[in-house]
């Protein structure tokens, strides 16, 4: 599996206004950006992003998957705050 089909899941799937993937084939990084994580906990983004993700997680396509999910104002503070 490769980062662009994880992107494409993840754009069907959910309500986006960004993702970003990076890895290495079996280990992922996820940075996803959307309203729809307005209110939730870390768990509940993590959990919403898993979800679509399941079936290539329970097939070992993904082997490993590190999730950092964003509203659009956490993402603009944390890209200000880090210098992106």
């Amino acid at each position: 599996m490769d980062t662009q089909e994880i992107k494409d899941v993840l754009m069907q799937a959910l309500t986006l206004q960004e993702a970003h993937v990076t890895g290495d084939g079996s280990h992922f990084q996820v940075i996803v950006v959307g309203e729809q994580f307005a209110g939730m906990s870390r768990v509940k983004k993590q959990q919403s992003v898993y979800a679509p993700l399941m079936e290539y997680i329970a097939d070992n396509r993904i082997h490993a998957l590190s999730i950092k999910a964003f509203t659009p104002e956490e993402w603009k503070r944390d890209r200000l705050l880090n210098g992106f």
